[in-house]
């Protein structure tokens, strides 16, 4: 070795590092970097002497504060700074980690500042993706839970678009593909129409995206325009507005640019909505005002959200379609009961469940049979939705069947009738293989002896009602639930019905409560006092759903009422 010990490690320790090394002077000027740190910079060692770090490379913040802090005080710091050097970096924001401390000479004299720094540009942007993934689940996790709370498709509509309002956009809406028979015209042609289903602005802007249109509305885009593009890609679409030209090109149709440009929007997002390989619609945003422009970054967290969003839709979509066929169907199917004899009359009642819940099978009739008799019937066929409705028709139509029979064979009603026609018709229905087990009530009234006779299939009793209101519960005890397969024996019972008095027939949804014992709601029904009993039937059964039926009403409300003709 032909080096002093002390060159030669001095030598080897600050050429061999890949740490940064510098020497500065009480005026942060350089008296000595090591070959890591002209590396950094882009600019060779001697280039460096007798300059500033803002001289040397000005794109970068040499945190000086921090430096002459350390000057006057002796105390080592560590700062962070950024910027970006003359040497060419992957990296679109440098960051390096320094470490500071004073020199002093023998005399105790302040001599300049020792630089030690390390570049962790990579761990920067490392966190920050750590972050992002973080803050992209956060939302994710809200959006499971606030997105998707019912099965109505413009709540959830709108649910998302308040959401995506608080985290990433100044205005958000959704927009729908129509579904076939909707009743919607036709767009233009070369323009394609949606729905906007939902639609949230933040305070600033709220007053002004009305004019663009509000939910509920369809707006017609132009071919080639942002929303068309993203349905026929499937793909994200984000557009920074630099001209009117390419405003002009991404709106719905080019009269839109002044006034959007008037309302300061300047970036625009839009993100497919699309679920089980089936298109649903749109989600756009837009930024205005000082907000920042649109980033890929936007865009992938949207679209997960919109992801999440559209499985939600779907669900609701689906629900909305099956609710409204199996309303319709089983509203079809009781608008028509059977007509009584001209000596009863009769009044019915159907209240189908709240928005968030499938209709059940709810059922009723009546029908003149011979001798005089009219059929009362009221059942619920277990399940909801539209199978149920179609099992509920099946009930009703082989009792009409079974019931004629049987009177065209008796002649009268006998002492067991009502009990051998249910018998009867359980049996019909275990051997059809009934899918789904019912309750049913019957009764046989007769007005001409003034009673009725009543059986019971594992439904709630019938009620009497007096001419002055008060309710009385009629003991029919239940047998098993038809087509249940359980062979059981219905027992026949016969109440007085004198006249001026009415039966009332009920399903569960009147009455049941999930919160208590069905006793208790049964006696809430005897309970009632109905001063406008004797009146027109239509009238008492009012009364009764707006004193009993909940607002909100968890099951279907089924009501039927008979009442005997006095001097008929």
């Amino acid at each position: 070795m032909d080096l002093p010990p002390d060159d030669w490690l001095s030598h080897a320790l600050l050429d061999g590092t890949q740490a940064g090394v510098a020497v500065l002077d009480t005026d942060l000027r350089y008296v000595f970097v090591n070959p890591a740190l002209a590396r950094m910079n882009g600019v060779p060692a001697g280039e460096h002497i007798g300059r500033t770090t803002g001289e040397v490379v000005p794109g970068v913040d040499p945190r000086e504060d921090v430096l002459r802090q350390v000057l006057a005080d002796g105390l080592s710091r560590e700062a962070v700074s950024s910027g970006q050097t003359r040497a060419d970096s992957v990296h679109a924001r440098r960051y390096w980690h320094g470490s500071y401390h004073r020199l002093e000479d023998p005399h105790g004299r302040v001599r300049g500042l020792g630089a030690i720094v390390m570049e962790v540009s990579a761990d920067r942007e490392t966190q920050r993706e750590v972050e992002r993934t973080r803050e992209r689940l956060l939302l994710l996790d809200a959006a499971a839970v606030r997105i998707g709370s019912t099965l109505e498709m413009e709540r959830t509509c709108q649910e998302l678009c308040d959401l995506l309002v608080e985290v990433i956009a100044d205005v958000a809406t959704v927009e729908v593909l129509s579904l076939a028979g909707d009743g919607h015209r036709p767009a233009p042609p070369g323009m394609l129409r949606l729905r906007r289903a939902a639609m949230a602005a933040r305070v600033p802007l709220a007053g002004k995206v009305g004019q663009f249109g509000v939910p509920g509305e369809y707006v017609d885009y132009q071919r080639g325009s942002a929303i068309p593009t993203c349905l026929e890609t499937g793909r994200p679409v984000v557009s920074n507005y630099g001209s009117d030209e390419a405003l002009s090109r991404s709106a719905p149709n080019p009269e839109r640019v002044a006034a959007y440009r008037a309302a300061g929007i300047h970036s625009g997002m839009v993100v497919p909505l699309s679920a089980r390989g089936a298109r649903i619609g749109t989600v756009s945003m837009v930024r205005a005002g000082d907000s920042p422009a649109f980033t890929e970054d936007d865009a992938a967290v949207t679209r997960a959200l919109a992801d999440r969003a559209a499985i939600s839709l779907d669900n609701a979509r689906r629900y909305s379609r099956e609710h409204g066929i199996a309303v319709e169907l089983q509203r079809a199917l009781l608008a028509a009961p059977g007509t009584p004899h001209p000596r009863v009359d009769v009044a019915t009642r159907y209240l189908p469940a709240g928005a968030t819940d499938l209709v059940g099978g709810d059922w009723f009739d009546t029908l003149a049979l011979p001798g005089g008799v009219t059929l009362l019937a009221m059942g619920d066929v277990m399940g909801h939705g539209v199978e149920a409705a179609v099992e509920m028709s099946h009930y009703r139509s082989m009792l009409r069947v079974v019931a004629g029979d049987f009177m065209r064979a008796a002649g009268t009603v006998g002492a067991r009738a009502p009990g051998r026609i249910l018998r009867r018709l359980d049996d019909l229905l275990t051997a059809a293989g009934a899918e789904r087990p019912g309750t049913c009530l019957i009764g046989l009234a007769d007005p001409a002896c003034g009673g009725a006779w009543f059986a019971n299939a594992g439904h709630l009793p019938p009620a009497v009602i007096s001419p002055d209101g008060d309710v009385s519960l009629l003991p029919v005890p239940p047998g098993p639930p038809l087509g249940a397969d359980l062979c059981g024996r219905y027992e026949t019972v016969r109440v007085e019905w004198p006249g001026g008095h009415t039966l009332l027939l009920y399903t569960d949804g009147l009455v049941e409560r999930r919160t208590e014992d069905i006793d208790v709601s049964l006696e809430r029904l005897a309970g009632l006092s109905l001063p406008q009993a004797a009146g027109p039937l239509d009238g008492l059964l009012g009364g009764i759903v707006s004193r009993l039926a909940p607002t909100a009403a968890e099951d279907d409300v089924a009501l039927l009422a008979a009442r005997a003709r006095i001097g008929a």
